[in-house]
């Protein structure tokens, strides 16, 4: 634990941490603010419906900005203090991203009353809000974009500050759009949210202006476009296929057990969202960093370990507590009509748990970019997941849909174990 504790103070806490931690607490209450509302105004078939459009929402802007994210900020980083290669690297995330995101974009509008048809099953009254989505896209993608150059060039305080005020700037319109309209101001606040940053962020690149001379057409590079794929890929592949995959489930509910079952599950997956934003974003400040900078077995291992014996014992005494509380969360997060998302608690909760002990030893295939591994297991998750929630939900109703979660994860942290067993419980010394 003093060794984590210590790498945190010397590389991230005197940075990052404390505006890391604000901007994380400040996206859980906009979250609980936003859930509230919907479960005043709207209820559980709304929150059903929200949380389709904002599955498919997901995948669309990950497809959108090709996945860029993460290379980008790790080739920016590089080069920085390379003009010729930093040219290339904005300059093809920048066209290439840009073109790849108008034209989903137009796809999308022209295709707004299929697509209402596929999310919004029995309601054909929202193709608008698709083309709504539609228009504003592109400012997502230059948000993106304009985030990875500051996070590239480390200007991570900036980077946090625009993230806690975008924050509060989605949640006071989206619950002023919930007030006016109800369910369509929340599927509209919902489209337009990640564009809306945009605004704020054109305050945050102004110092970084000077790099426009480097953005053009003819440094726009096939090469770097080639080394950007990799990440591209490991990227779209989980960012895209994993919402797709809950929006199947989803629907899948609404179709056997109606709107208000799968506003319940949409619920509960909410509340495991917000307390799991604790543990990931520790994760990816610690646990990546890093995986990124040992180069031995051994050294891999006594990583994994520490975080076994220190982090998950405080995860799972938090979990606990969070069984012990459930009907003060749900009535505290959304409301009495609610009531039945507490007996979904024990599997969702069970299946979080090993999907931390799983992702902690996964992070390897990024940090070492094991492409295939992450591939395969990944659409070993993806397929299991759907397959198991569709199998339980016909045995046991909405409650099957948490009970594959948990099955999955377990399935899923077998497989992580085969690949990885030898580095961890065997006792020679190999590099990684």
């Amino acid at each position: 634990m003093k060794k984590l504790i210590d790498y945190i103070n010397n590389n991230v806490l005197i940075k990052v941490t404390s505006l890391k931690t604000a901007a994380i607490f400040t996206r859980i209450i906009a979250g609980i603010l936003t859930s509230k509302a919907i479960a005043v105004f709207i209820g559980p078939e709304g929150l059903a419906l929200i949380g389709n459009l904002r599955n498919f929402i997901g995948s669309v802007q990950s497809v959108a900005i090709l996945g860029f994210y993460k290379g980008s900020v790790k080739y920016i980083a590089e080069y920085k203090e390379n003009i010729v290669r930093l040219s290339k690297t904005i300059s093809t995330v920048y066209y290439i991203g840009f073109v790849s995101s108008i034209l989903v974009s137009l796809l999308c509008y022209f295709n707004a009353d299929n697509i209402s048809n596929i999310i919004f099953p029995n309601y054909s009254n929202y193709a608008y809000v698709i083309k709504i989505f539609a228009i504003v896209l592109p400012f997502y993608s230059l948000n993106m974009f304009s985030f990875s150059i500051m996070n590239g060039f480390s200007k991570y305080k900036i980077l946090i500050v625009i993230n806690i005020i975008g924050q509060i700037l989605g949640v006071s319109i989206a619950l002023l759009l919930i007030y006016q309209s109800n369910i369509d101001g929340a599927l509209i606040s919902v489209a337009i949210a990640e564009s809306l940053i945009f605004l704020i962020t054109l305050v945050g690149i102004i110092n970084r202006r000077s790099l426009t001379p480097l953005i053009k057409v003819k440094y726009v590079s096939f090469n770097y476009f080639k080394r950007l794929s990799l990440y591209s890929v490991m990227a779209l592949f989980s960012a895209v296929l994993l919402p797709l995959v809950a929006l199947a489930i989803r629907s899948y509910i609404i179709e056997s057990e109606g709107y208000k079952d799968a506003g319940f599950w949409e619920a509960m997956t909410r509340i495991s969202k917000y307390y799991l934003m604790l543990v990931s974003s520790l994760m990816a400040l610690y646990i990546l960093p890093r995986f990124t900078e040992i180069n031995t077995v051994k050294a891999f291992r006594k990583e994994v370990f520490e975080f076994y014996k220190t982090v998950m014992p405080i995860l799972a005494l938090g979990l606990l507590l969070i069984y012990l509380l459930k009907p003060f969360i749900v009535t505290l997060v959304f409301s009495d009509e609610f009531k039945p998302v507490e007996d979904l608690f024990l599997w969702q909760l069970l299946g979080d748990f090993l999907k931390v002990l799983s992702l902690v030893i996964a992070y390897q295939f990024l940090a070492k970019k094991m492409f295939w591994h992450y591939v395969v297991t990944e659409s070993f998750l993806i397929i299991i997941l759907y397959i198991t929630s569709i199998y339980f939900i016909k045995m046991f109703g909405v409650k099957g849909a948490v009970i594959g979660h948990f099955v999955s994860y377990l399935m899923y942290y077998g497989v992580i174990l085969l690949i990885f067993g030898s580095s961890l419980f065997r006792v020679d010394e190999k590099k990684v």
